[in-house]
């Protein structure tokens, strides 16, 4: 088969979806076919939609995107259109039925059959190789693919299959590729980072290969995302302790705190043990951020259930919180339960715990005035560099902002001393010292 002349992929959803769009990339590359990001300039005959089909809002913005571009077909101005990911995955029939516009639709796990199609040879040897669609110097890692949790309101495990870790080797490999590229900070990711190793190693390896990439001694930060609350790995919290290049940051989904909706969800903890955990990261951790999200609007959540969530995000005073309204979702267990809380009193109850958070984020962020971090350097965006400290994460958490004035580049790390602060964002400037080994 001919290979396509030029192809532009457009990645929707989680930074698990990017990755999957980056090996993509990356496979295309090394056939030598021009490979275009969604905002680089140029014109691509055949555009591939790595699309996310998690929840109802974003099931609409792939629906969305993929109609958008069936309509640029029509008019000509491109030769095809694919699409593939979570979406195509999980609703290939309907889609097929009602957007047959579509050239053809691909599943998760179609990488290899979606470079063929674009007339290339998908190589089993370029394990890591892929084309960053994040700024150089930061990657997500992705150390495993599927989930072997039950939650009710959750079709991931639908989507995705059971849990398959990648092997330490592999991991290792992918990590080296990356810091050749310029990566200086590694974002861990999985649907369940706690789960690693189990299928492979026949325990939990977390902590073993968060020091196994710790001493490669190749990043400034290696970052943890979507930790499970029950079963934490033992000996991880010794691990963040002791290594200072692994950021004191965590990022662990909590959804609720009643135990009548969390036995509902089937999440396989309760409010005590919820509570004991975050106060074992505190005493050990006091400097960590914690990162969690939650769901409103759960089947038959109360007033009273919800008000136990408001008093807990008060009194634990989380430095991030993500709140999302339940979707109910066809193949799952919550689909049984009557979606019986307008949506009207979900997008309340949601706007509710935000405004908690956010008293909460100015009161944490004003306590940061005066101190001095490492921060960063992301972005320039008008008067301002956008950079990082170790307690955020890219595009989710705070950011820090300094005058454009400063000597600095993107990909810079800096030492620089918090003059102001808002709910989510901190403003600095550089210390004197700021260009010193850090």
């Amino acid at each position: 088969m001919k290979p396509h002349q030029s192809i532009r992929i457009i990645t929707l959803g989680c930074a698990k979806n990017m990755v999957d769009s980056e090996v993509l990339m990356g496979q295309l590359k090394v056939n030598n076919i021009k490979v275009l990001r969604e905002n680089d300039k140029g014109h691509a005959h055949t555009v591939v939609i790595n699309t996310c089909g998690f929840i109802n809002d974003a099931r609409e913005e792939s629906i969305d995107t993929i109609l958008g571009y069936i309509e640029e077909k029509k008019k000509g101005r491109i030769k095809n259109v694919f699409v593939m990911g979570c979406l195509s995955e999980r609703f290939r029939e309907p889609l097929l039925k009602e957007i047959p516009e579509v050239d053809e639709y691909f599943g998760v796990h179609d990488i290899a059959k979606i470079v063929e199609r674009m007339g290339a040879e998908f190589r089993q040897n370029l394990v890591g190789d892929r084309m960053l669609t994040t700024p150089n110097h930061y990657a997500y890692l992705k150390i495993a693919e599927g989930c072997n949790r039950s939650c009710s309101f959750c079709a991931i495990p639908g989507i995705r299959g059971q849990h398959i870790s990648k092997s330490m080797e592999d991991i290792v490999l992918e990590a080296t590729k990356l810091a050749k590229q310029g990566v200086k900070e590694i974002l861990l990711i999985s649907q369940d980072l706690t789960y690693y190793g189990l299928d492979l190693y026949k325990k939990q390896m977390l902590p073993e290969l968060v020091e196994k990439l710790s001493d490669l001694k190749l990043f400034d930060w290696i970052r943890l995302h979507y930790l499970y609350p029950t079963t934490l790995p033992s000996g991880l919290i010794d691990t963040i302790a002791s290594r200072p290049d692994v950021c004191n940051y965590i990022d662990i989904p909590l959804q609720h705190i009643n135990n009548r909706i969390l036995k509902s969800m089937k999440r396989g903890v309760t409010a005590g043990e919820t509570r004991k955990l975050i106060s074992q990261f505190r005493q050990r951790l006091p400097e960590m951020a914690i990162r969690t999200a939650f769901i409103v609007g759960y089947p038959g959540e109360t007033e009273d259930e919800f008000n136990e969530l408001k008093q807990f995000i008060k009194e634990t005073r989380f430095d991030r919180v993500g709140v999302f309204t339940y979707s109910h979702e066809e193949d799952t267990a919550a689909f049984r339960l009557k979606d019986d809380i307008p949506e009207k009193a979900k997008l309340a109850r949601a706007s509710e715990l935000m405004e908690i958070q956010e008293e909460i984020s100015r009161d944490l962020n004003a306590l940061k005035v005066g101190k001095t971090f490492k921060v960063l350097i992301d972005r320039q965006e008008g008067e301002y560099f956008v950079g990082r400290t170790e307690f955020d994460s890219p595009e989710i958490d705070n950011e820090v902002l300094i005058n454009v004035s400063a000597n600095l580049k993107i990909g810079d790390f800096c030492t620089v001393k918090i003059t102001g602060a808002d709910a989510f964002d901190l403003y600095g400037c550089l210390t004197d010292n700021h260009s010193l080994p850090l």
